[in-house]
C-alpha cells in the first residue's frame, strides 16, 4: 500500500537496463509513512509521503494530548 492519502503519489513502473541493454521490470515505491494526523474530525492514522510531511501539508498529532 504505497500510496499517499494527501497527494495520491503511488508506485512507478519502469525497466532496469543492463550494460548489454537487456531490460527487466522494475518498480519504485513511494516513500510513505504511517503517521497520526490531525484532521477536522479528530486524530486519524494515515499513509502520508515524506514530501507532504516536509512541506507541511499535514499536521502531525503528538503522543500526549
Amino acid at each position: 500500500m504505497a500510496k499517499c492519502a494527501i497527494c495520491e503519489k503511488a508506485v512507478h513502473f519502469g525497466n532496469n537496463v543492463s550494460h548489454s541493454h537487456r531490460r527487466s521490470n522494475h518498480i519504485w515505491n513511494s516513500n510513505v509513512k504511517s503517521v497520526r494526523v490531525k484532521t477536522e474530525t479528530g486524530v486519524r492514522r494515515m499513509y502520508v509521503c515524506t514530501s507532504c510531511l516536509r512541506s507541511g501539508k499535514v499536521e502531525r498529532a503528538g503522543k500526549a494530548e
